[in-house]
């Protein structure tokens, strides 16, 4: 039974996307001075896998390329070759090539088909010209098919016939397992004769991809010698089948011959050919292989070898379902507040089932946002190519390393604060890290140490991107500051200095470059990780470098608030922006002539906020002593909040009032409560800016 190919296309490009993604990280993460053999084999199962793929679905211009990466990938897991900082380039740019004809079927995105041609030239001269040989060590192939060891059976695999690119694909994987023959049994059905020290479960699920496991009819036989075949020009390089294919263009790509043809010759240099290729692709090439390590490197083999059994779900689906279960949240808050009057004697049963609603209304709204958190390793991943590549161009040598990349944060968050991070990288490799000379000269390694870390602590994730660079100058950027005709004292503290990088138009570089210099991007940094709900910090040593500390809500879908309520109106507060709350006494309130009023907390003296007159209602109290004075804490600042009493503690669900509605001062979005009304959530931010 033949399988309609084109209904499979999507899952194709996805997953090829994530083997691209992952053999870029798996290059970055190679030691030249001493492979890892286990990474060298994932290295080349990631091509292997997006070869056989490609084959399988007719897009023989990515299993072409794939095909000669592969055969070089070849000669060094087996030892014939020894990798080199040249090879890793070229690996890399060609996954930039594969990049870009995915791109090119997926979204009809242009494809160079020069710099395709140029890749699949340079790594034929590589695998044919390296000099670079290394003894055989003891290697574990892909699938165990060492000649020393005899194959102990043989098995005759049958199956309705399929198209020719199914069963050549299907005879190579098949050929991993050991040697194999095909047969003709008639015009209908096919034959694989195998043998082999595998089981018909390997069997099966090698062939299952392709063919339905019940149209497979594998049938034990007697040992059968199965003799290579000799390579020719004519026949496939494999010596896999009894027929051979014809080798024009339309079969090229799908391994039926050997791409390493012995009189080839480039009319070019490799190193030429890989800077033309990364020229066309935006990219920069150079032999300085930078370090990138995830976690000092523990778990890293275990996440290239765990299978993990997922589906995928369009997002709108996950966003309907939280919506959903919102409404829920809010519908199990109206039975609450319904049945808190009745009496629990009399309605014990009714209270009870509402309480165990309760619970789990709370479990399936944790366990459903958590479909939405994903790991940092989605942000994090991205930068190792980036900080390679940004700093051979700068000529600066980066020892790039990650922290914490399985921390979880909301999808929503996690794809706006690609860019805000992408920016901080950036300036740490071109501001902060000095170059190896200047390094050497204060007695420092020559190569900088870049590094991102994320962690849970309480309600928030912390985001650092540290560097141990040259730090930040404080007199230049007082001077800046004051040319720019800024508000600064030469008595302020280092954190408030610090914070004046933010400023828009601020800049200390003195030439401006393509990679940085115009006083555009630290504060659209700011500015977006405030709109998250996040604040920024800066720590930094001069000498020693310099540490970015980013605090962003685990989530926007759900809030932990503080329920207050002033005259009829009730309000939310988030909860991570209270410090306490207090009713002061007569002498701790005191009023500065032109400035407004203030409030003094423990020797501290704090501008005190009336929440009646910032919205112009009438409240209960006017007198902040017959009231309640909430302490909040935003970006650093502190301020006291003058409210008429709190009403408790409670998880809303957050609505967007800017997309029902318009922007309103101070407010960044609105919750239903239990009674049904609508209740505005404060913007902490926009108050203490007031």
């Amino acid at each position: 039974m033949a399988i309609e190919m084109s209904q499979f296309y999507q899952v194709f490009f996805d997953e090829a996307e994530e083997l691209l993604a992952e053999m870029e990280k798996l290059l970055l993460a190679v030691d030249l001075s001493d492979p890892d053999m286990e990474d060298l084999n994932a290295i080349f199962r990631t091509a292997h896998s997006i070869k056989g793929g490609a084959s399988t679905f007719g897009i023989s211009d990515m299993s072409d390329v794939t095909h000669f990466l592969e055969s070089l990938l070849d000669h060094i897991r087996k030892g014939e070759m020894a990798i080199t900082s040249e090879h890793v380039d070229a690996f890399l740019i060609a996954k930039d090539i594969l990049k870009m004809q995915l791109n090119g079927h997926k979204f009809g995105a242009e494809v160079d088909q020069e710099a395709v041609a140029d890749v699949r030239m340079l790594l034929q001269s590589l695998a044919q010209n390296s000099t670079h040989i290394a003894p055989p060590p003891k290697i574990e192939s892909y699938i165990d098919k060492s000649k020393e060891e005899q194959f102990r059976k043989s098995y005759r695999i049958e199956f309705p016939k399929v198209s020719d690119v199914e069963i050549d694909t299907l005879g190579e994987e098949l050929n991993l397992l050991g040697d194999i023959a095909k047969e003709s049994l008639d015009d209908n059905r096919i034959a694989f004769v195998l043998n082999t020290n595998a089981t018909p479960d390997d069997i099966i699920a090698i062939c299952s991809f392709i063919l339905d496991p019940q149209d497979l009819f594998i049938t034990e036989i007697a040992l059968k010698k199965i003799p290579p075949k000799e390579k020719s020009g004519d026949e496939p390089g494999y010596g896999l089948f009894d027929t051979p294919h014809e080798q024009d263009e339309d079969k090229l790509g799908y391994g039926f011959f050997d791409p390493i043809d012995p009189a080839f010759a480039l009319d070019r240099s490799p190193e030429e050919i890989m800077k033309g290729v990364a020229k066309k692709l935006d990219k920069d090439v150079s032999h300085h292989v930078a370090g990138a390590h995830d976690d000092k490197g523990a778990g890293k083999k275990e996440g290239s070898n765990q299978e993990s059994t997922t589906i995928r779900v369009g997002i709108e689906k996950v966003d309907q379902m939280i919506n959903l279960i919102g409404e829920l949240v809010i519908t199990q808050a109206m039975l609450e507040q319904r049945t808190n009057d009745l009496d629990p004697i009399e309605h014990e049963r009714l209270l009870s089932s509402v309480a165990q609603l309760t619970r789990n209304t709370r479990d399936l709204q944790e366990a459903v946002m958590s479909i939405r958190m994903m790991p940092m390793d989605y942000v994090f991943s991205r930068f190792p190519r980036m900080v390679r590549d940004l700093a051979s161009k700068l000529g600066k040598k980066v020892e790039f390393i990650t922290y914490g990349a399985s921390t979880e944060l909301d999808k929503g968050l996690i794809e706006r604060i690609v860019d805000p991070l992408t920016h901080l990288v950036r300036n740490s490799i071109d501001h902060g890290i000095e170059m190896p000379d200047a390094r050497r000269a204060e007695g420092k390694y020559e190569a900088g140490r870049l590094s991102l870390s994320a962690a849970h602590q309480g309600g928030n994730i912390v985001i650092e991107v540290s560097d141990d660079g040259g730090g930040l100058n404080r007199e230049k950027i007082l001077a800046k500051a004051f040319e720019s005709g800024l508000p600064v004292t030469e008595n302020m503290p280092d954190a408030e200095v610090w914070q004046l990088i933010f400023a828009p138009g601020f800049s200390t570089a003195e030439v401006v470059t393509d990679v940085s210099g115009r006083g555009v991007g630290m504060d659209v940094v700011k500015r977006n990780i405030t709109n998250m709900g996040g604040v920024v910090d800066i720590r930094s040593a001069r000498g020693f470098g310099t540490t970015i500390v980013i605090s962003l809500p685990l989530t926007l879908a759900i809030l932990d608030g503080m329920s207050i309520r002033v005259g009829e109106e009730v309000y939310i507060l988030p909860l991570s922006c209270v410090v306490e709350s207090l009713q002061p006494v007569p002498d701790d309130i005191k009023v500065i002539s032109g400035k407004g009023t203030v409030i003094k907390v423990r020797e501290e003296y704090l501008p005190l906020i009336a929440l009646h007159q910032v919205f112009g209602i009438e409240p209960k109290f006017t007198d902040p002593c017959l009231g309640i004075i909430v302490i909040l804490e935003v970006d650093g600042k502190r301020a006291a909040l003058f409210i008429d009493e709190l009403v408790g503690q409670q998880q809303v669900v957050v609505k967007n009032i800017e997309s029902n509605y318009r922007k309103v001062p101070g407010v960044s979005g609105a919750t239903i409560l239990g009674d049904g009304c609508v209740a505005l959530i404060l913007d902490v931010s926009a108050l203490l800016r007031t």
